[in-house]
């Protein structure tokens, strides 16, 4: 009988070809921009979901992908709980980030 091959299913550098590449998976990672463009979009959803354009007096959505990190600032002018609308869409753009890598 034959040892099986490779490390337990663990990545490995050695071992010679084995079909798969494990750079070839970037491939299908989404680029910085589409993270950046699909989180600032969810966000803005979420607010004009909520108010109309009319009642936001000022609304700021900063979108940062670096190094495998995302980071939603938003300020959002608007009445009533305009926090809590900031903080909702700060999380639909999380999700939205998340559902393009799952």
């Amino acid at each position: 009988m034959r040892p099986p091959e490779g490390n337990g299913g663990e990545d490995s550098s050695e071992g010679g070809d084995q079909g798969s590449n494990r750079s070839d998976e970037s491939v299908d990672q989404p680029d910085e921009t589409t993270v950046v463009e699909t989180a600032a979009n969810a966000a803005e959803s979420v607010v004009f979901s909520r108010y109309s354009r009319s009642e936001v007096q000022d609304l700021d959505v900063t979108v940062t992908f670096e190094d495998g990190q995302l980071e939603v600032d938003i300020y959002l002018d608007a009445p009533g709980d305009a926090a809590q609308v900031a903080d909702d869409a700060a999380l639909a753009a999380r999700g939205a980030v998340d559902d393009l890598f799952a």
